[in-house]
């Protein structure tokens, strides 16, 4: 369960920015919501709306660089910089970033602060009786190395002073074999159409989610179920394996898994249907599925940038919905996503929507809507939002 985030320097975002999903005792129980065992109430959704150009993007980046960093950063080639680029106005200073979460029963809090070259600072706590640290392991500019101190974590001081400047602790900790390591980051389930350029829109997206479909038939079921209940005219959806149009780095044909869309025509046959030939919406429904679903299965996080993108107002309701039900949403997953179609502002508390907008000195700022003095949970948070009561509207 997500928590919070924060970050500062971030592309953006120059100041420190925060992303609170917690919940006190006057959002009404009825607000979309998971809890830990400790008894603390989360959002399981959260949307960002603003103007065009406005760093809604870059709101979302900070967790998937972080889940990168902590998960893959050991793959990273030895001297590659780090995939992150800080303000304009700031491009020598340290960008850092926290995040707090519940995971494995516990609470923990990580902290990063580095350049595109190298680590400063990272550390990793847990609440125990209270707050302890697991790991801090500081750069030391005049030893030219890093100090790293431990509490329980088993990774052989020697192999931890030596961990690259561009790798997290973590990530070299897990392979390594640091048992504590391994779970945590078994335990980050990350799923999302953004990576640290931004949203993936290459046209193979369908062939991604099918190839995801085919080696999960279970979710692929439940992604029919569910088109089938948007009325999309899909009786079914069909993967075929089909050789890709283009030949593998080795010459040899490729094969790729392809969904067909299946359609009843008069009596009982059945047209079949490339997903190509499908309506927009259909393709990214089945699409953004395959994001959702896996979240959903596992009680992850989705991140989604556009989350509308191609989809009728009508049907922003019924996805969401998948994270407030919990026969559906059993795990407690949760859903971060940036939107352009205002009318979600019907269907969620103040509390689930961040409002961004940024100023003449291209420096992005974020607030959560019911950081707005004034605003009361009766409002018309739609008509109020397009009046401009709120802020983060385009000025045209």
């Amino acid at each position: 369960m997500l928590c919070r985030f924060s970050f500062s320097n971030f592309q953006s975002f120059r100041e420190w920015t925060q992303v609170n999903w917690l919940l006190d005792g006057k959002v009404p129980e009825a607000v979309w919501s998971t809890r830990s065992p400790s008894g603390a109430r989360a959002s399981t959704v959260m949307a960002i709306i603003g103007p065009n150009a406005s760093g809604k993007t870059a709101l979302l980046k900070p967790l998937l660089f972080l889940h990168w960093f902590v998960s893959q950063s050991f793959n990273a080639e030895p001297i590659a910089p780090l995939p992150l680029m800080a303000h304009f106005a700031t491009p020598d200073s340290p960008t850092e970033f926290e995040v707090e979460l519940m995971l494995l029963g516990r609470l923990w809090r990580y902290t990063l602060r580095c350049t595109r070259t190298r680590v400063l600072h990272e550390a990793l706590y847990v609440r125990r009786k209270r707050m302890s640290y697991v790991f801090v392991r500081e750069w030391s500019e005049s030893e030219q190395a890093y100090r790293v101190k431990q509490q329980d974590f088993d990774l052989a001081p020697a192999e931890a002073r030596k961990a690259r400047p561009n790798a997290s602790l973590l990530a070299t900790a897990a392979q390594y074999g640091v048992p504590q390591a391994q779970e945590l980051l078994q335990a980050m389930r990350v799923y999302s159409n953004v990576n640290w350029i931004g949203r993936q829109t290459t046209p193979d997206q369908l062939v991604v989610a099918a190839d995801h479909f085919a080696r999960e038939d279970e979710l692929r079921r439940q992604a029919v179920e569910l088109l089938k209940h948007w009325d999309l005219g899909l009786s079914d959806v069909q993967l075929r394996e089909i050789e890709a149009d283009a030949p593998s780095a080795d010459g040899k044909r490729q094969k790729i898994w392809y969904p067909m869309g299946m359609h009843r025509i008069a009596g009982d046959r059945t047209a079949e249907l490339p997903f190509a030939l499908e309506s927009s919406g259909t393709q990214s429904a089945f699409v953004l599925l395959h994001h959702l679903l896996p979240a959903l299965q596992t009680g992850g996080l989705a991140v989604i940038d556009e989350f509308e993108n191609d989809l009728h107002p009508h049907m922003l309701e019924p996805i969401l919905g998948l994270f407030a039900d919990t026969k559906t949403n059993p795990r407690g997953a949760q859903l971060l996503f940036s939107c352009h179609a205002m009318e979600v502002l019907n269907v969620l508390h103040k509390s689930q929507v961040m409002l961004v907008e940024k100023n003449e000195s291209n420096e992005s700022s974020a607030w959560r809507m019911d950081s707005v003095t004034d605003i009361r949970s009766d409002d018309n948070f739609y008509a109020k939002y397009m009046a401009g009561a709120y802020g983060a509207v385009p000025q045209l």
